[in-house]
């Protein structure tokens, strides 16, 4: 089973989802509050299950409505993904994959993973 990993960085709060063998399948950007971490890991809990693909790297592809995962290349030619919720925020992306069929796996993987994964909050 995955967990939401929540980490204090030099600027703020952010969380990895890990998947069920340490994987890191998906990370937040970085927050400014506890608070606001929080919400977005409830977002992403909320929205990754009934979030539809919508596949930029190919011609002529269809328009989702948010929430969705976008599907796109980066700069080093790689495919990523980005979780967006209701109002159109990125609430998590994905590391860079060659192929697309990660890209796509690690997706599934987050859909299945974030509703019932356990947040493992830094130590104070």
């Amino acid at each position: 089973m995955g967990k939401f990993v929540v980490k204090t960085t030099k600027t703020g709060i952010k969380f990895d989802l890990k998947a069920g063998n340490g994987e890191v399948i998906a990370t937040s950007e970085v927050y400014s509050s506890k608070a606001a971490c929080q919400n977005g890991i409830e977002s992403v809990k909320r929205n990754a299950p009934v979030a539809p693909i919508e596949n930029q790297t190919v011609e002529g592809y269809a328009t989702e409505k948010n929430p969705k995962f976008e599907v796109f290349k980066d700069k080093a030619d790689e495919y990523r993904f980005n979780l967006k919720a209701t109002n159109g925020q990125i609430i998590a992306s994905s590391e860079g994959y060659k192929a697309i069929a990660g890209c796509l796996n690690g997706i599934e993987s987050v859909k299945k993973n974030a509703p019932d994964a356990p947040v493992v909050m830094p130590e104070e």
